[in-house]
């Protein structure tokens, strides 16, 4: 496929005629959102444990079902929404053992091989995660407290979710990293 230099840097198949950077910024608005939402989900997790601490503590009175939700939903949306943006800045522990050395074209061959592995388990999980999902969904699951019942199945979503944009950046990246080994 024949490429050509863009303003900016930006390199442009002759015969898809998208530019690159421009599929970057795209993807970077679901991916701040993302994270955005896991900071939001994060603040609303220590307001309503506090909440609930002062509630137990002051008034002998604790929210019902905190615990639930807490690990139903809080949890879930702070651990896995923000997993493509880690990924879109490098994040994630890497242990450079074997690869300390490597420069140029191999270290770019290995992060493509890396990233299309990631990519099919990533596909795998979000399979498997979107299955549970609509399972979930379906039959209605709950989760029971001391007083009653918490729905937990909207957090199903949250993997698939988060799983499928984290795979969208990573084969990006790997569209990226095709063009940089060629040159």
């Amino acid at each position: 496929m024949r490429r050509r230099r863009l303003p900016g840097g930006a390199t442009r198949g002759i015969e898809s005629g998208i530019p690159l950077n421009r599929l970057g910024k795209a993807l970077e608005v679901p991916i701040n959102f993302l994270m955005w939402a896991s900071c939001f989900v994060g603040f609303l997790m220590m307001a309503h444990i506090t909440v609930d601490v002062i509630g137990r503590v002051v008034f002998n009175n604790p929210l019902e079902g905190t615990i639930e939700i807490v690990s139903g939903y809080y949890m879930v949306a702070v651990a896995f929404l923000p997993l493509a943006y880690i990924s879109r800045h490098e994040g994630q522990i890497i242990v450079e053992l074997f690869t300390r050395g490597l420069t140029g074209r191999p270290l770019v061959r290995l992060e493509i091989m890396v990233n299309v592995v990631t990519i099919a388990y990533l596909s795998v999980f979000a399979w498997m995660t979107g299955v549970m999902a609509i399972e979930q969904t379906e039959v209605g699951e709950v989760w029971e407290t001391a007083t009653g019942f918490v729905d937990v199945w909207p957090s199903r979503w949250v993997l698939p979710l988060s799983i499928v944009v984290m795979a969208l950046y990573l084969l990006y990246r790997v569209v990226v990293d095709l063009r940089r080994a060629d040159t």
